[in-house]
């Protein structure tokens, strides 16, 4: 019997990896939940209908001086152009997984569309900016990157888990979210349903 238990207890944490970087698991009260295809099954994706009461929104990010992005700040959302806002953290495995759509719908719309990665990791313990400009530049992000080590921005958009990525309309209301790793698709048309 203590076997089976062990077996149920990593066939569940395998799913959770899979999933993405989950947090407490609670989703906004307010969130709108619908499963979004077969590479998202255990994922979230939340109407944007339903949570645009984002919290303290826009809020202004520190950027780093990384590939494709320099240092200072950048408002998000930004002001008059639809965004794209992903959370992410360098320790997290399906973040890595979604730079991938992430390029390429960068490539397809980064002239019509914001689009902002931001980690919320605290330096030092062994992590360094120098880390985290390595990680952009080995997984080639190619956009502005943020560093918000005290989630202000992951509190605003209610994220409870990583990759979190949120699309907002040139007006800055929250117009799509998504726990965990998105599919290409399920992206590329909410990037379209804004651009």
């Amino acid at each position: 019997m203590r076997r089976r238990a062990l077996l149920s207890l990593l066939a569940g944490a395998g799913v959770a990896g899979v999933a993405g970087c989950l947090g407490d698991g609670s989703a906004p009260a307010d969130a709108t939940e619908t499963t979004a295809g077969a590479a998202d099954e255990s994922t979230e994706t939340a109407s944007a209908t339903a949570s645009s009461e984002a919290g303290d929104l826009p809020l202004v990010i520190d950027t780093v001086d990384a590939q494709g992005s320099s240092a200072g700040e950048v408002r998000i959302p930004a002001e008059g152009t639809p965004t794209v806002l992903d959370l992410f953290a360098t320790w997290c495995a399906p973040c890595v997984a979604q730079m991938e759509s992430l390029r390429a719908l960068h490539d397809e719309f980064g002239d019509d569309v914001a689009f902002v990665s931001v980690t919320n990791e605290r330096l030092g313990g062994g992590l360094t900016m120098d880390d985290i400009r390595d990680w952009w530049t080995e997984h080639d992000g190619n956009w502005t990157v943020g560093h918000d080590p005290d989630s202000d921005l992951m509190r605003a958009v209610r994220a409870n888990g990583l990759p979190y990525l949120v699309v907002f309309d040139a007006d800055g209301s929250i117009a799509w979210t998504h726990r965990g790793l998105a599919s290409e698709e399920n992206l590329r048309a909410a990037v379209e349903d804004v651009a």
